[in-house]
């Protein structure tokens, strides 16, 4: 015999001391799966055999089985569960879990369960106590199905338990996640069949109408979202298309309130027949009676709710909490269907319902319908696409996984809604409405986020004070940070003697990874910054929620806006906008905005306190300090002195060096002309994120879009290198002392790819290697005084490596959130992240 249970059930053995529960439990189930009273008792007082401890041990066996259920995850009772009493706790938890209680009963013979009491020498309970416990087992068999136990296997002696042959575990009817589509779901139809057939030829499917079938694009599948019937002129001919459709595999389909009620009077059940039910009964009046029979087999055979494509996706008619998702009780049926609703009648005469969508923290994305709606709205990854087709509105699909709407217009409004579609006074954009207070809690404490690059990325609770203190106090407005980019990793220390930081580095790092081409891109002297600029302001104030006239913003790598004059920054953004827009940036990229990666420069454009107070104080008093000292000594007639005054000389033209290096990235602002924007990164645009496209893809799309008289786009020098290429190596080596000869601070290499992966794992996403001059800014003046260099030659890069691939991964994942549409809090559990890495004690000057 083989058992068959659902995938996620709490199957409860019954059975009296000694029938052999744990023996069944410890073959069929794994270790962690059974959770036994027994060892309950022992946790919590040393020994299975206390049995004053019972009540503590099933408190911790109630609480234990509950946290394992509410992960969704098969759990075992193993005790005696013979009084239906503590049944029906175990059942009450199946319930609040959504999950379907299974009973296993071991119903052994009187005399095999004393003989195996008899023989137990960790314990014997006096003969009565087994009695006791088979005839309550008994009296309450015929009981269990009352009780709410969905399955129910007997066994009545030990021959039918050795028959056993597996447990085998069914998955629910609604987990279907095998399925990956793509699909197109549809929303309400109401009946309104020349509307489905028009939506259904608009995304490309041929449609018969005559003969109700659909021929549906290969690869692809049609979801339905209930509420076939009622309204609409023509209930009969949609479900003969629908579940033909379905019939044939091509589809699948919901049940909505209106079919399940349209079910009931089939059945002869009393029913109103009101709202729009009355029609559909006309309607099928001209019907015969198989397909009528076909229809209540339709009908009767709906499962609630899928859930889809790896559990990336659930559809329901009313939509469905996360907790609920993938389980199987009345009450997730009663919720795909009605929702949830306040018990109160709005203005409309109209039930009120919960906002579940409101409080929607899931991973999966919800589709669903039920309440009409003038436009669908993505709203904390959820969406309705029911717009009201059959008063007047749209029918519209949802195509996934794209998340592209496309609808058709009504008709005809066939009823008058009780409640408007569009209700004057209320929130254009719910998900906008929302963020515009972020819930601290989902940003305090202990950080686990899940990156698609380096599942999860740790963030310690001492960090994010820091990153919050910063996001709250210095960052610019929340809804513009879309996206931080990493730190970035210096090189492996160099073996050459006068280098500290040298190409040949980088190039080995890679190489020894298994990377063959590397892009070597010009370091320019400025200041990270990202720039995310629009079309217009329209398109910043629908896309990003923030209705200034702004159009765009630029901002440091630790959001903090870059220009404190916002006047200047929007007339500087403008002149970013107008040159994109001159070069068909918009249309050629088939966007209405832009996040891009760059560098802004002069570096005094930012740093004017830094040159001022360190730098240059530094500077002067080093300068004039070293060449009074050599002055001096020069004065003096004792040959002594000369080793003192060749060390004396050498440091102050070091010093001299130190000052040279950093005046010559720096100039003065007069006007906007005289800020240049390096971009070397296009981040994201809408709809899209361009970590597929490799450095070389970057670097030439963005050069079509810098130079010439008036832009402020600037482009950047690179190089592609093949490793294997001797003469390629030596060139961009070459390259690369040209331009730290002439002041540049150097270069950065970085794998063609964006993303890279070695034997190891994630590859730096790029490595930059500055010039020995531009060190000298860095480490102090005499950082090349032998002494000093070999010190610093030990420095540690293991730290600053691992915080740049956690930054990368959380820069990643914070766009591909903000293009995939979901909801801030996501983008910004990793933009905070982020900041919080920023936290971590690593030399700053790595």
């Amino acid at each position: 015999m083989k058992i068959t249970v659902p995938e996620l059930s709490l199957i409860v053995l019954v059975g009296a001391t000694g029938s052999g529960k744990s023996t069944f439990a410890r073959r069929w189930f794994g270790k962690g799966e059974v959770i036994s009273s027994d060892s309950c008792r022992e946790m919590v007082s040393n020994s299975e055999n206390t049995m004053d401890a019972s009540d503590d041990a099933f408190d911790l066996l109630f609480y234990i089985v509950g946290k394992r259920l509410k992960r969704g995850l098969l759990t075992v009772v193993d005790a005696t569960n013979v009084r239906s009493e503590d049944r029906k706790k175990l059942v009450a938890l199946a319930r609040e879990y959504h999950t379907l209680p299974v009973a296993i009963v071991l119903n052994m013979p009187d005399k095999v369960c004393i003989e195996r009491n008899e023989m137990r020498t960790d314990r014997n309970l006096p003969a009565h106590v087994v009695t006791s416990h088979i005839s309550l087992l008994r009296r309450g068999l015929g009981r269990l199905k009352d009780e709410g136990f969905r399955k129910i296997f007997e066994m009545r002696n030990e021959e039918q338990v050795a028959a056993v042959t597996g447990i085998e575990r069914e998955p629910l009817w609604n987990v279907r996640k095998a399925e990956h589509g793509p699909f197109d779901i549809i929303g309400d139809v109401h009946g309104c069949y020349t509307e489905l057939c028009s939506l259904l030829t608009k995304l490309g499917h041929t449609v018969d109408a005559a003969t109700h079938t659909v021929d549906v694009l290969p690869g692809r599948k049609l979801v339905f979202l209930g509420d076939l019937c009622d309204r609409g002129p023509d209930s009969p001919s949609v479900f003969k298309l629908v579940m033909r459709a379905v019939k044939s595999n091509q589809a699948l389909c919901v049940p909505g309130n209106h079919d399940m009620k349209l079910l009931k009077y089939l059945r002869g059940n009393n029913v109103q027949l009101s709202h729009g039910l009355k029609a559909t009964v006309e309607q099928l009046g001209g019907e015969d009676d198989s397909f009528i029979s076909e229809l209540k087999q339709f009908l009767d055979g709906l499962i609630s709710h899928y859930v889809l494509d790896g559990g990336k996706l659930v559809v329901a008619h009313a939509g469905l909490k996360e907790e609920m998702q993938g389980r199987g009780s009345g009450a997730v049926r009663e919720f795909c269907l009605y929702g949830e609703t306040t018990g109160e009648i709005d203005e409309f005469g109209l039930p009120v319902r919960y906002n579940w969508a409101a409080g929607y923290k899931g991973k999966a994305q919800v589709v669903y319908g039920h309440t009409p709606v003038y436009e669908p709205q993505w709203f904390n990854n959820t969406i309705d696409i029911d717009t009201g087709c059959v008063f007047g509105g749209k029918l519209t699909a949802l195509r996934y996984p794209e998340k592209q709407l496309v609808n058709v217009p009504s008709l005809a409004t066939y009823v008058e809604s009780a409640r408007p579609l569009r209700i004057p006074g209320t929130g254009n954009n719910l998900q906008h409405d929302q963020d515009d207070v972020l819930d601290i809690e989902d940003l305090m404490g202990k950080q686990l986020i899940e990156t698609r690059l380096l599942n999860l990325v740790t963030v310690r609770e001492e960090y994010t004070t820091a990153a919050l203190e910063t996001m709250s106090r210095f960052s610019i407005h929340p809804k513009w940070l879309i996206y931080l980019p990493p730190t970035m990793s210096p090189s492996e220390t160099s073996t050459l003697p006068d280098y500290l930081e040298h190409p040949a580095g980088a190039f080995s790092y890679y190489k020894k990874n298994d990377i063959r081409q590397v892009v070597c891109e010009e370091k320019h002297m400025g200041s990270r910054a990202v720039v995310i600029v629009a079309k217009d302001s329209t398109v910043i104030a629908s896309r990003f929620g923030i209705d200034d006239g702004a159009v765009g913003t630029c901002y440091t790598r630790t959001g903090r806006a870059f220009f404190t004059d916002k006047t200047m920054e929007q007339a500087f953004l403008t002149m970013v906008q107008e040159a994109l827009t001159t070069r068909n940036f918009w249309d050629e990229m088939e966007t209405d905005w832009v996040c891009l990666d760059c560098e802004l420069m002069p570096w005094n454009a930012k740093a004017q306190g830094l040159l001022q107070h360190q730098y240059a104080a530094t500077g002067t008093a080093a300068v004039h300090a070293m060449h009074a000292a050599v002055a001096t000594l020069r004065e003096t007639e004792n040959p002594g002195i000369a080793p003192l005054l060749q060390d004396y000389s050498a440091r102050a033209e070091m010093c001299d060096q130190f000052r040279d290096a950093y005046r010559q990235y720096c100039w003065e602002v007069k006007s906007l002309t005289d800020y240049q924007l390096a971009p070397f990164h296009i981040i994201a645009t809408e709809g899209k994120s361009y970590f597929d496209k490799d450095h070389v893809w970057h670097m030439d799309t963005i050069g079509r879009y810098c130079g010439g008289d008036g832009n402020p786009l600037f482009p950047t020098a690179w190089k592609l290198v093949d490793l294997d290429d001797e003469d390629s190596v030596t060139a961009a080596v070459r390259w690369w002392e040209a331009l730290t000869e002439k002041g540049g601070e150097g270069m950065v290499v970085k794998s063609r790819s964006f993303i890279e992966r070695g034997s190891k794992g994630l590859l730096q996403p790029a490595i930059k290697i500055r010039g020995r001059e531009y060190l000298r800014i860095i480490y102090g003046p005499e950082y090349t005084v032998e002494g000093n260099l070999t010190r610093l030659k030990k420095r540690g890069l293991s730290g600053k490596r691992s915080l740049a691939l956690k930054e990368f991964a959380l820069g990643v994942q914070a766009v591909e959130h903000f293009v995939a549409k979901e909801p801030l809090r996501k983008v910004h559990q990793c933009v905070f992240g982020l900041l919080a890495l920023e936290s971590e004690p690593v030399d700053p000057r790595l």
